[in-house]
């Protein structure tokens, strides 16, 4: 596939490199030379140096032949202008980043789509969303509901304390009772694995974990932590994220929000009216203290720098804060993060990966979630007729070792599948699968 990135940034150098390692023709535009040369000392990429709203520019980055274009300028009204212009210049498909949620309107949804955008994403409102399903599932570091919520990918951290520990993974052989749910990876000295016969779990190990509704309760009590009733929580840093998320709960929790920058505290004050806003320096221990954190059951870190959120997300661990999320935009340091307790990272990349992976697909993917701190995705599939899946059970499919299927909805029954599971056509089949076979396994579905 031809791809076209406009906007040589964080996030657009991010999915050139993971976009190049799945094969793709990459062509990224940046008025920033030096940008540019960054991004193609790490990619395999054409750089065009150019304003990307530009019709010259666009013509060099040979827009006739796009099969994809991806605009992640800084500028929101840059990449509208951008993805209008590629697409009647030729390109197939074309998505843009914005930061205004009222573009996301259904109505307003259909004016872009007349101007030719097929797709409009909002990193920070889905990171925000995220974090609020995780505050209502606080033994988790990662949750993320498939097919209208029927199936439910759930992932935690085995403590001692958990009845998983030592145990024996089922699911591989005929005769075994039908599951519940099923461990699909598990995160392990920093290396994801595929389970298979013989692997046991360990303290220590993060697992990934399909469910049903109806069993997610019994599957997170089995992490061996509690889940927390958020009723007082602490946001550091009034970004679009942590403003989103005080919006959203305000009504329903007791909110402390800090933020740095006095002018934007006072701007926030007048915009969360039932949340306490708070101009100081989040660093600074003995303020934490005093606003009372060692009383939070939970704190969310949303300021723009990694290190500060890491920084005030182990103060808030140690100060005994029950659930602690931190927004890390710096991949390099999200294991670091993780191993030193901090319970869920967030990534807009990651985030924004998962929203624009599945149009770089030959096959038709109903979903895709690009998992933090695992190198591997989770997709769904809307099983066709006569596909290979529909011929044999999943044993004798051929699946890559590195690929196993969650979950299956088949109408209003949901099944948690294992090597005897048969598939039919229209299934909605949940799969899990290492970077290396995803571009494989939509034969088997399709």
């Amino acid at each position: 596939m031809r791809i076209v990135i406009a906007g040589a940034g964080e996030m657009g150098s991010h999915l050139a490199r993971m976009l190049s390692g799945n094969g793709h023709e990459i062509t990224i535009i940046d008025p920033d030379g030096k940008l540019l040369a960054d991004v193609g000392s790490l990619a395999d990429v054409v750089t065009v140096e150019g304003d990307s709203t530009m019709f010259e520019v666009l013509r060099r980055a040979a827009m006739r032949k796009c099969d994809l274009f991806i605009a992640v300028n800084h500028e929101e009204n840059d990449n509208i202008v951008a993805a209008m212009m590629a697409k009647k210049l030729g390109a197939r498909k074309s998505i843009a980043r914005i930061d205004n949620s009222e573009y996301l309107e259904p109505n307003n949804k259909e004016i872009f789509i007349d101007m030719g955008i097929d797709y409009l994403f909002y990193p920070e409102k889905i990171a925000a969303t995220e974090v609020i399903n995780l505050l209502g599932h606080t033994s988790t570091t990662e949750y993320v509901d498939f097919s209208s919520g029927k199936l439910s990918l759930v992932v935690f951290r085995l403590e001692a304390s958990s009845p998983l520990v030592g145990t024996l993974l089922t699911g591989f052989d005929e005769e075994q009772a039908q599951l519940n749910f099923r461990t699909v990876a598990i995160a392990r000295g920093g290396q994801t694995i595929i389970p298979r016969r013989e692997e046991h779990l360990m303290e220590g190990d993060v697992i990934y974990v399909i469910t049903c509704q109806d069993t997610l309760h019994e599957v997170l009590e089995l992490s061996g932590q509690s889940n927390v009733e958020v009723k007082n929580m602490m946001i550091l840093g009034g970004s679009r994220i942590g403003t989103r998320i005080a919006m959203e709960l305000q009504d329903e929790v007791n909110i402390k929000l800090v933020e740095y920058n006095q002018e934007k505290a006072y701007r926030l004050a007048e915009v969360l009216e039932k949340t306490l806003i708070i101009n100081e320096d989040g660093r600074n221990t003995e303020v934490m203290l005093e606003e009372g954190l060692p009383n939070m059951d939970a704190f969310v870190a949303v300021t723009g720098r990694s290190e500060t959120n890491i920084l005030a997300a182990m103060l808030a661990k140690r100060m005994g804060v029950k659930k602690v999320i931190a927004e890390v935009e710096n991949l390099n340091y999200i294991d670091l993060a993780e191993s030193i307790g901090i319970d869920t990272i967030i990534n807009k990349k990651l985030i924004t990966a998962s929203n624009i992976f599945r149009f770089t697909m030959s096959t038709d993917v109903q979903a895709i979630k690009c998992l933090t701190g695992s190198d591997a995705e989770v997709l769904e599939f809307i099983v066709k007729p006569n596909s290979p899946a529909t011929k044999c059970r999943i044993r004798d499919l051929g699946l890559p070792e590195d690929v196993i299927v969650g979950g299956i909805v088949r109408g209003d029954k949901v099944f948690i599948a294992v090597d005897n599971t048969e598939i039919n056509a229209y299934d909605r089949v949940v799969v899990f699968s290492m970077p290396a076979s995803v571009g494989k396994i939509g034969y088997y579905f399709n």
